[in-house]
């Protein structure tokens, strides 16, 4: 590797990764403020907040590589320009293909790892994060007594304190209302004047120590016609009442439930899954339309036929000799209104019946349709991050040495506008494959056909030095057009 190499590289790779490291904590402080109320006051530990942390982190790769390749290479190449280094380079014969070959390579290297992030590293952070973030969204929150509130967060127990003193446990003018039992209500009440309060040791359970109070506890009447229900009151000194803090504690929720989702997927499990939503639904299809031919053949020809002729000549033979049917073969002349109507109402059911029969269908397969394309999003989606950084190394690369420019300004406009343009097309595409309104394969592949035919144009600009973001130049084109357009009018005058 030549010095031109070592140089290049290095002026990238510094770039490149405070960008990166920049994008993900940019998008990790969105994930915290999106989801910040369900994360405070949950009492969690330091411990599951950072494991939190790096399964998101993981998952938003996606999203700040790109946002890192652009940056860094617009800075890259901007830089170079601005300081003349890529004219002195240009100006010794190298050609602009030969400067970028070693970022190039680099960005080959890159995208291999990019594809074995997202088929290997990328399905179990999902599983990790979807399971640690369930677990804390189905845990309640802290045990938090506030005076003068009645606090419900433990089950089957309802607390009001009058006061607490904030530098130890106790608590004063303690009201509890214990309705465990649901079938008894609110029969049991606790007033005492102070307490304290102490977790044990495993955090399982709150004692909770009471302090001269009565307990009223209204029993059952022993004659169920009599609405006479008897109350006991009884007076203690000390009492003690231990509640179970269980639904408090972390719990993460079980793999498994969300270890089938595509989503937690590899390459060859995602091939394997499709290979039999596809033959599942191909088999579908098969019986479906088998057994509506045969149902059909069997109500028109057989059940129904029968059923209709039988009937008809009964119908024939209990009919007077005026109306009955002088050929043997004709039987609707034997046929009443009333049998009429009834068989017509007959035919009218067993076609609602079919036409619901083939809605539910049409539906089934439609969710069936749904689900495998998403499936299918999923396998394209692999090796899109992979694609995606070289093409985007080949849109932001020549567009920093069209323009000149280095530094955390314009690079940094140009490299986001162009990022949200990528990610508007991400979003886009995907939503109209998920909805089938296109191919699943062209609705992860959008953003990429319009940037790889944009990469190329801005490289064959770059490759001839064009001009395209200097304002001398287009100020000089229109004053040439202003002038211009003044000498023909005065010729015309």
């Amino acid at each position: 590797m030549n010095r031109i190499s070592i140089l290049l590289l290095r002026s990238y790779i510094g770039p490149f990764v405070v960008t990166f490291l920049v994008a993900m904590f940019i998008l990790e402080m969105q994930f915290v403020w999106l989801y910040l109320d369900d994360l405070m006051g949950k009492g969690l530990g330091g411990f599951v907040i950072f494991k939190l942390l790096v399964y998101v982190s993981a998952r938003l790769v996606n999203m700040a590589l790109p946002l890192a390749i652009l940056m860094s290479s617009i800075m890259t190449m901007g830089n170079l320009a601005e300081n003349n280094e890529l004219t002195a380079m240009k100006s010794s014969g190298i050609s602009l293909w030969r400067i970028l070959r070693p970022l190039f390579i680099f960005h080959i290297c890159l995208a291999i790892l990019a594809f074995s992030f997202a088929n290997n590293i990328w399905p179990i952070a999902n599983l990790k994060f979807r399971t640690l973030l369930s677990g804390i969204l189905d845990q309640k929150p802290a045990l938090s007594l506030q005076e003068g509130v009645f606090y419900n967060g433990i089950e089957g127990i309802s607390i009001r304190i009058e006061k607490k003193n904030p530098n130890n446990n106790e608590i004063y003018d303690v009201l509890i209302y214990d309705h465990r039992d649901r079938a008894k209500g609110n029969r049991t009440v606790i007033r005492a004047e102070k307490g304290n309060m102490e977790q044990t040791a495993d955090k399982r359970y709150l004692v909770l120590t009471l302090y001269n109070g009565n307990s009223y506890d209204e029993q059952e009447s022993a004659n169920p016609k009599k609405q006479d229900f008897p109350l006991i009151k009884s007076h203690f000194e000390t009492s003690q009442l231990r509640l179970d803090l269980s639904a408090f504690a972390f719990k993460s929720n079980n793999e498994e439930v969300y270890k089938n989702s595509y989503e937690m997927m590899n390459v060859l499990q995602l091939n394997k899954t499709i290979d039999s939503l596809k033959a599942g639904i191909d088999s579908g299809l098969v019986s479906t339309a088998r057994s509506s031919l045969s149902q059909l053949h069997f109500t028109s020809s057989t059940k129904t036929a029968s059923r209709i002729k039988a009937n008809v000549i009964d119908a024939g033979k209990n009919a007077s000799p005026e109306i009955a049917p002088a050929n043997n073969m004709d039987y609707r002349l034997a046929l009443t209104p009333q049998q009429k109507g009834q068989w017509y109402n007959m035919a009218i059911e067993l076609s609602r019946r079919s036409k619901e029969q083939a809605y539910n269908r049409s539906e089934d397969f439609y969710g069936r349709e749904k689900y495998l394309v998403r499936h299918q999003i999923e396998l394209h989606r692999k090796f899109f991050l992979a694609v995606v950084c070289i093409v985007l190394f080949f849109v932001g690369a020549p567009l920093g040495a069209i323009i000149r420019k280095g530094g955390l300004g314009i690079p940094t406009v140009i490299a986001i506008c162009l990022f949200v343009m990528y990610h508007l097309l991400s979003i886009t595409g995907e939503r109209l494959a998920k909805s089938m309104a296109v191919q699943p394969w062209l609705g992860a592949w959008l953003s990429t056909a319009f940037f790889l035919p944009l990469g190329i144009w801005i490289t064959a600009k770059a490759s001839k030095e064009a001009v395209l973001f200097d304002r001398e130049f287009y100020s000089r084109i229109f004053k040439s057009k202003i002038s211009f357009l003044r000498r023909l009018s005065s010729r015309t005058v």
